[in-house]
């Protein structure tokens, strides 16, 4: 399983690299693309373990100025193969 965010930033916020350094901090590393962060999972996780990495997030990032997304998706909607 994967846990992808996306971080909206505000002017008035602190600086993109701290707000990335603290979720570096939290697992999450950082992609290009769609998504600003993944965190990949040891094994399958729970509801309850989402929303515990959710909450953890929400916490490091109080008083930032940021909004976050986080969209969880289990192994067979990231490993999907496009056919031809």
């Amino acid at each position: 399983m994967k846990t992808y965010i996306s971080v909206f930033f505000s002017t008035e916020g602190a600086k993109p690299s701290k707000v990335l350094d603290a979720l570096n901090n939290l697992g999450f590393e950082p992609t290009t693309g769609n998504f600003d962060g993944v965190f990949s999972w040891d094994s399958e996780a729970t509801l309850d373990e989402a929303i515990n990495l959710a909450d953890k997030v929400v916490a490091t990032l109080k008083g930032m100025g940021v909004l976050v997304k986080l969209e969880t998706v289990g192994k067979s909607e990231t490993d999907e193969e496009e056919t031809v």
